[in-house]
C-alpha cells in the first residue's frame, strides 16, 4: 500500500508532466512558424515558410515521441521485474541435489517472450521420491506466465500431499476449472522416480511424449494421456510404469523442441530430437545433454525467429549405491 501522501503528489507530478508536455508542443507548433515570419522573412522571404512549419511539427513529434519513449521504457521495466519473478521460481542451481549420487538431472527453459507459459519443476517428495514436471501454458506473456506460477504451486504442493502422478493430476485439475474464466489449460508430464528401486511412474495431461534410453538408444514413449488441465473437470488421468536400469536416461521437453521452425517452414520434429539424443556420446552429463539438444535446434533452425518456449529436463538413473559403484563397475 502506497504511503499517505505519497500518491496525491505522484499524481500531482504526473498531471503537471503531462500538462506541460502538452503546453510545449502546442506552443512549439504555433510560435516556430510565427517566428519565421518575423525573424526570416526579411531575410530569405517566403522561401523559408515551409521549413520553419516542417521544423515545428518535427520538434512536436520529438515531444510526443519522448513522451511515449518514458511510457515504453515503463513497460520495458515491468517485463523486466516479471521475467526475474518467473527465472526465480523455477529450479536454477545445478546440480540440484549435489548429495544425492544415485541420479543427474538437470532443466532449462528458454522463453521466446520476456516472458513465458512454460515451466519445470524437481523437488523430493521424501527421502526415496524425486518428482518432475514440465509443462506448458496455452499463449504467451504475461497472461501465461501467471497461469504458468499458479499451475506450478498448485502441482507442487498437491505432489507434497501424496498420491500417484495421475492422482495429482486429478486434484489439479479440479481445482484449477473451479475458478478458470480465462478458459486457459496447461499441458503437464508429471513423473515420480522411486530413487531405491529405479521405478518410474507417470502420468500425462496431453504432454509431448517423453523419450526413454532404456537400451543403448533413446526412443519415443507413447504413454497414456489425458486431457490438458484445465480443459475438463470431469478429465481423469492413468499411470504408466517404467522400471529404469544403471545408466538409463530420460528425456522431456515442450513442443518448442520439436516445433522449432526454420526459414522454409520445415519443423526440427520429434525424429531429429531423437537423432540428436542418440549422436551424443554415452557417459556425459544431462547438462551437456541439454546443450547438444538445444545446438542441434539452433543449427537446424539458423536465423529464423523463435516462435515458442524451448524448455527440457534430462535424467540419468545411477541406481541406489550412485555414481561410485557405476564407476567401479565400468
Amino acid at each position: 500500500m502506497t504511503a499517505p501522501g505519497i500518491w496525491p503528489a505522484a499524481y500531482s507530478s504526473a498531471s503537471r508532466t503531462s500538462t506541460s508536455t502538452a503546453s510545449v508542443a502546442a506552443l512549439t507548433f504555433l510560435s516556430l512558424p510565427l517566428a519565421e515570419y518575423v525573424v526570416m522573412a526579411g531575410m530569405f522571404g517566403n522561401s523559408a515558410q515551409y521549413g520553419m512549419v516542417l521544423m515545428s511539427l518535427l520538434v512536436m513529434y520529438c515531444v510526443i515521441f519522448d513522451e511515449k519513449s518514458r511510457k515504453l521504457a515503463s513497460t520495458e521495466t515491468e517485463l523486466s521485474l516479471a521475467t526475474q519473478i518467473q527465472t526465480g521460481m523455477l529450479p536454477s542451481i545445478f546440480p540440484a541435489f549435489p548429495n544425492r549420487p544415485e541420479f543427474d538431472i538437470h532443466a532449462s527453459m528458454d522463453p521466446a517472450k520476456e516472458v513465458g507459459g512454460d515451466f519445470y519443476d524437481l523437488f523430493l517428495i521424501d527421502e526415496d521420491h524425486l518428482a518432475m514436471v514440465i509443462a506448458d501454458v496455452s499463449g504467451k506473456g504475461i497472461p501465461a506466465a501467471l497461469f504458468m506460477m499458479s499451475a506450478k504451486i498448485l502441482i507442487n504442493d498437491h505432489a507434497l500431499i501424496g498420491g500417484t502422478p495421475a492422482d495429482i493430476l486429478e486434484r489439479v485439475n479440479r481445482q484449477v476449472c473451479l475458478n478458470n474464466k480465462a478458459q486457459m489449460f496447461v499441458t503437464v508430464w508429471l513423473g515420480i522416480l522411486e530413487i531405491s528401486t529405479g521405478k518410474l511412474t507417470t502420468a500425462s495431461a496431453g504432454h509431448e511424449y517423453p523419450m526413454l534410453n532404456l537400451s543403448g538408444r533413446y526412443e519415443l514413449l507413447k504413454d497414456r494421456h489425458g486431457l490438458a488441465i484445465g480443459a475438463m473437470e470431469e478429465a481423469r488421468y492413468k499411470n504408466t510404469e517404467i522400471q529404469m536400469k544403471k545408466g538409463d536416461s530420460l528425456f522431456v521437453y515442450t513442443d518448442g523442441v520439436a516445433e522449432a521452425t526454420d526459414e522454409n517452414e520445415q519443423l526440427f520434429g520429434t525424429d531429429r530430437t531423437l537423432e540428436a539424443l542418440n549422436a551424443i556420446p554415452a557417459g556425459v552429463s544431462q547438462k551437456e545433454v541439454l546443450l547438444a539438444v538445444r545446438n542441434a535446434v539452433d543449427a537446424f533452425v539458423k536465423e529464423a525467429p523463435q516462435f515458442d518456449d524451448l524448455t527440457m529436463l534430462g535424467l540419468t538413473y545411477f541406481g541406489p549405491a550412485g555414481r561410485a559403484e557405476e564407476k567401479e563397475i565400468s
